[in-house]
């Protein structure tokens, strides 16, 4: 289904007022889908975490390396959100851990009601955490909730430092931006100083962590964010 919220305005004034009242009843409907999913979680004491870039960036070997970091010391599944195939389903299945996946044809983000009909195909989580891998898109993903604790933007550093700027309402959104592919800085002329300072220009207070999943770098710190604010949740 094509993404109402995310759609081209045209100069037709009622046109514009029709759609406006359709994106807001969109957004009023998965707020409530949201706000169950959210009480779900406190009542299992599950740590939901939305995952959300552009294609590409290195989202799904994050988690690949993230969950079976952890799966061992808490429950862990993991919800894909793809367009099309299990691929990424499958890489997470490869670790021992629980995946569903989501494939939303035409549609370019989960919404909370996606979330909760996935959660049904899942082990029970209890004291766990969950991870959601949103369809690769920095833009109609902002504006849905999903439940989740925290969204956490990744970015990776062969894209453009500006992407902050260029999609303000993803990175105000979310609480935590991973630069992920840092092992492959020393042959980019990527700006980090200068993207961190574009993303804290939209929002100031979203937190950075850099690292890669490929030589671990950094990757300590991602688990310590994730058993920290998990613990701050409980």
């Amino acid at each position: 289904m094509m993404c109402t919220v995310c759609g081209c305005h045209d100069h037709d004034h009622d046109h514009d007022h029709r759609l406006i009242a359709v994106e807001q009843d969109i957004l009023g409907k998965n707020d409530a889908y949201a706000a169950d999913n959210r009480r779900l979680f406190a009542s299992q004491g599950v740590f939901a975490l939305n995952l959300v870039s552009s294609p590409g960036s290195g989202k799904t070997s994050l988690l690949v390396r993230t969950v079976a970091a952890l799966k061992d010391k808490m429950p862990v599944a993991v919800i894909e959100g793809d367009q099309q195939t299990e691929h990424d389903a499958e890489r997470i299945r490869a670790t021992g851990v629980a995946a569903h996946q989501i494939n939303t044809g035409k549609g370019c983000h989960l919404d909370a009601h996606m979330v909760g009909h996935a959660l049904e195909h899942l082990p029970t989580l209890s004291g766990g955490a969950l991870f959601i891998e949103n369809v690769g898109n920095l833009v109609c993903p902002a504006g849905f909730d999903l439940g989740e604790a925290h969204k956490v933007v990744i970015l990776s550093v062969t894209e453009g430092e500006d992407k902050p700027l260029k999609y303000p309402d993803m990175f105000a959104a979310a609480d935590l931006m991973i630069l992920s592919k840092s092992d492959l800085l020393p042959h980019l002329r990527f700006d980090t100083a200068a993207c961190v300072d574009f993303a804290r220009r939209v929002n100031p207070n979203i937190e950075v962590l850099t690292l890669s999943a490929e030589s671990g770098e950094g990757f300590a710190g991602w688990l310590e964010w994730i058993e920290t604010r998990r613990a701050h949740c409980d």
